[in-house]
């Protein structure tokens, strides 16, 4: 996977500069100061009626893959409080932020800014390859946050959840090979079931092509479907009519949300079969 070696590789630098400049019992102090998170689990979870699906709904400026997703998301004037503000009140059931700057051109410095915003919990979407990064996620206030199979050792992974259960934070963990879906499969809910939710990411991470049909491959392979995540290739309310036919009834969508001229827009003709300014 050339392009997520290329990520690690660069997230490793980058948390190795991120430890020198903030001394571990100055993120300790950091953590101590912050409020609870937000429940990102219940939020996500709960569903008032049986044709419901939870969306968390993404800010994005641009990918390895696609660049920047949208003209004017370019400098300083890009908005994720006001991005936020139009998927909540379009239904959002949750945020996720991507923070990753150098190849996603996010900052961590936006979740807080969208927490500001919004009531709605937010998840910290970025390359976590170690556990100074949990710590450093809880003190920028994030409620979740993504631990994703393909970056992570068995070990590692497990040394991780402990660790968020402990700081309070959700965790989305995700996998996109079928022999990584069964690697974390048995880690899903531990140390605490309502602390972690299963992703199935539909987007190939050699290759960055989207495949919906991926998560219809592989839920067959999951047993608990109520903390299942599809993420990536949804765009439209039949999308998740498919999905909540083999029980997925979460999905996490951002880049088609944010190619339109109003992400809120889309979000609510998403769930709710109409489109209308928010």
């Amino acid at each position: 996977m050339p392009i997520l070696a290329e990520i690690v590789e660069q997230k490793r630098r980058e948390v190795e500069a991120a430890k020198a400049r903030t001394p571990f019992a100055e993120l300790e102090a950091m953590v101590a100061q912050e409020e609870e998170p937000r429940n990102f689990f219940a939020a996500v979870t709960r569903h008032p009626s049986l044709d419901h699906t939870s969306v968390i709904a993404e800010i994005k400026r641009k990918s390895p893959s696609a660049g920047l997703i949208r003209a004017e998301y370019e400098g300083d004037a890009f908005a994720p409080e006001d991005i936020a503000k139009r998927y909540h009140k379009a239904g959002a059931a949750a945020i996720s932020c991507l923070t990753d700057e150098h190849f996603f051109g996010g900052r961590l410095s936006f979740i807080q800014r969208v927490k500001d915003a919004v009531p709605l919990p937010v998840l910290r979407k970025d390359f976590i390859i170690d556990p100074w990064q949990l710590w450093e996620s809880r003190a920028a206030g994030a409620d979740a946050v993504l631990l994703i199979a393909e970056c992570l050792t068995e070990g590692e992974l497990v040394d991780m959840l402990i660790l968020a259960q402990q700081l309070r934070l959700t965790v989305l963990i995700e996998a996109h090979e079928m022999e990584n879906l069964l690697k974390v499969r048995p880690h899903v809910g531990f140390p605490h079931p309502s602390y972690s939710l299963l992703g199935i990411n539909n987007r190939d991470l050699s290759s960055m092509k989207v495949d919906l049909a991926h998560t219809m491959r592989l839920v067959e392979l999951v047993d608990d479907r109520s903390v299942l995540v599809s993420e990536s290739g949804i765009k439209t309310r039949a999308d998740l009519e498919r999905l909540r036919s083999v029980g997925v009834r979460i999905v996490l969508v951002g880049e088609h949300l944010m190619r339109q001229t109003d992400p809120g827009a889309a979000l609510h003709e998403l769930i709710h079969g109409t489109r209308r300014p928010t």
